[in-house]
């Protein structure tokens, strides 16, 4: 009954930020599901390009699918992947910049 509240909680607060919070949560879990099974290429279809990763210790662009794949490993990190694990829908920072899992 708790874990039912506070996913209401969170429904809400994305309802109030962006609409539609049954889209953010099929998103949720499809990502987290994809990350468990270490579906590459389902991960790459999530990701809105271009975005800024930092590789061994560098600022690299990746353009599109194909990069991303090509550097999923050092982008999906073992930490990138324990946050995301660990995370539960209920307990997403949500803010008018977007949705945040663990601590970033």
């Amino acid at each position: 009954m708790a874990w039912r509240e506070a996913a209401g909680g969170m429904n809400a607060t994305i309802d109030s930020l962006f609409d539609e919070h049954a889209r953010y949560r099929s998103f949720f879990d499809a990502l987290k599901k994809a990350v468990s099974e270490g579906d590459k290429a389902a991960v790459a279809a999530m990701v809105d390009y271009p975005f800024q990763a930092r590789i061994d210790g560098k600022s690299v662009k990746i353009g599109d699918a194909a990069h991303f794949v090509a550097d999923y490993d050092k982008v999906v990190t073992a930490k990138v992947k324990s946050a995301l694990h660990a995370q539960g829908y209920e307990s997403l920072f949500a803010n008018w910049q977007g949705v945040m899992v663990g601590d970033g």
